[in-house]
């Protein structure tokens, strides 16, 4: 029998307010995720626009706020200019990050027309390409999508049917600008110029925009840090966010390290807010930069790379791309991630899930035929949906596991919100494969009375996945013999499970 798990929950001790962008995602003109996912006119649940309408009540029900668009990798040699206007006038063009053809009959007025349909709490969040354009383009298409009338790029919008300004709040610098991958690949000094030179310009149309400076692409990126410094050194003042991406699998079979994944994420957040503030340091800067999260999931990219080597790829439209099937396994471990998003809501206040539907995403669709849930998509849907209010400071005793990649690590993962009306979630992975873990809670001074429900992901097969044909097969199912009694939560938490415990 493995130890009992213990940390305590106090109103005094908070880690910081969530917000809302936290629980973002990401649509990008890459594989399915537009075309056949969430735009496909002859589907027959589509609507007038030609969006998919059980995807949308997908995408609501999944409670995503921030969308992340277009790109991702697509951006640094998108045209802005080719996305809007009539359809039939949009000219077909090479996508040369995903080597596919990119039609545009998707494009920026229906990227809006789509976040209205999903709701008040869809906020856009534009990516500028800074890979093969730059200062005046950021600027035109700044005028176009946010002045309201009378110049002639906001007049051409008015023209094209959107009369009222898109209202464009947060704008990303660019992608991954540090990776060589990447068209128009920079050097720290030479992004971080042209970053500001953006960042500048765009401030004197709007000075209220919010800017995301581009981080690294990975904690493994051999400029990690180096680059951050460099980047802030030239935009600290300029910028609100710098960015950060992940994605995790499992290694030549080590289970046990992959679940330990989130050690790797909160490792990589607190690496960069060091060096944010060493800057703002230097600069004898009072401002604090926070941190946008903006690609992050489960990505099994070795698949990718298999692909991408083997010279298949022909410029075809939509091809079928990152379409990762998630596992139970897979889940936990996503929730895992968010777990560490939440444990450091004070300073990362946007996040992204990379993406939305089809690709690598918690939403799967089949041309012409349904729709269906993920096993990621349980995690996501239940913490943004209870993930709202004030963090609480979970600091567990945990017994521990060896992992090849992470050392010794705990079993527990685990964080707490509060809600406005003095509700309490508590959101807990179980990392251990074989043995159910005994968890203590002491509750002090938040006068909970009550468990309100348990909800456990797990499944005797850690392999099981929701499929075409089986996609009801894993969701979440009620937790057994959690009590709290005495200010004294106790549970035990299934082996390799997501879980959470709602408490009034």
């Amino acid at each position: 029998m493995v130890r009992t798990a213990r940390f305590t929950l106090d109103p005094a001790f908070q880690v910081g307010e969530v917000n809302p962008r936290l629980f973002g995602s990401f649509v990008e003109h890459l594989g399915r995720c537009v075309y056949t996912g969430i735009f496909e006119p002859d589907h027959p649940a589509a609507d007038e626009a030609g969006l998919r309408t059980d995807v949308l009540e997908l995408v609501r029900e999944l409670g995503v706020t921030t969308i992340r668009y277009p790109g991702g990798n697509f951006v640094s040699g998108y045209k802005w200019e080719d996305s809007v206007g009539p359809v039939e006038d949009r000219p077909r063009r090479l996508d040369l990050a995903w080597r596919s053809t990119e039609t545009n009959r998707f494009g920026l007025s229906e990227y809006i027309a789509f976040l209205k349909k999903v709701g008040p709490q869809a906020e856009p969040m534009m990516a500028l390409n800074l890979g093969t354009r730059g200062v005046a383009e950021a600027l035109e298409l700044q005028e176009y999508a946010n002045h309201p009338a009378g110049t002639a790029l906001s007049d051409l919008r008015v023209s094209h049917g959107d009369k009222e300004p898109f209202g464009i709040r947060l704008w990303c610098l660019g992608n991954e600008m540090d990776g060589p991958w990447q068209t128009g690949h920079k050097t720290a000094a030479e992004y971080g110029r042209i970053a500001a030179e953006t960042a500048r310009a765009m401030r004197q149309i709007d000075p209220d925009v919010e800017l995301v400076a581009c981080g690294s692409s990975s904690q493994s990126m051999p400029t990690f840090a180096a680059w951050e410094a460099t980047v802030l050194e030239e935009t600290y003042d300029l910028v609100d966010h710098i960015s950060l991406h992940a994605y995790y699998q499992p290694e030549n079979g080590d289970i046990d390290s992959f679940l330990a994944s989130a050690v790797d994420m909160e490792s990589f957040i607190e690496n960069v807010i060091a060096t944010a503030d060493h800057v703002g340091a230097k600069l004898k800067s009072k401002k604090k930069i926070n941190l946008s999260f903006d690609e992050w999931n489960v990505w099994y990219m070795s698949k990718w790379h298999e692909i991408e080597n083997s010279g298949a790829r022909d410029w075809a439209e939509a091809p079928r791309l990152l379409e990762d099937n998630y596992s139970v396994t897979d889940a936990v471990v996503f929730g895992s991630l968010l777990i560490a998003l939440l444990r450091h809501a004070d300073r990362v206040t946007v996040a992204c899930l990379a993406q939305l539907v089809n690709v690598i995403a918690p939403i799967m669709t089949e041309p012409g035929g349904p729709a269906w849930r993920q096993t990621t998509f349980f995690p996501f849907a239940q913490a943004a949906r209870y993930g709202r209010g004030r963090v609480l400071d979970v600091r567990v005793d945990s017994p521990t596991y060896e992992t090849e990649k992470y050392g010794e690590t705990d079993l527990l993962h685990a964080t707490a919100v509060r809600a406005e009306d003095g509700s309490v979630t508590v959101f807990a992975v179980n990392r251990s494969r074989t043995e159910a873990l005994p968890l203590e809670v002491a509750l002090g001074g938040l006068g909970l009375t009550r468990v309100v429900e348990h909800s456990v992901l797990a499944d005797a097969d850690p392999d099981a996945r929701n499929t075409l044909t089986e996609p009801d097969r894993v969701g979440p199912h009620p937790g057994e013999g959690t009590t709290l009694d005495g200010g004294v939560l106790k549970t035990a938490l299934e082996p390799l499970s997501w879980n959470v415990i709602r408490l009034g």
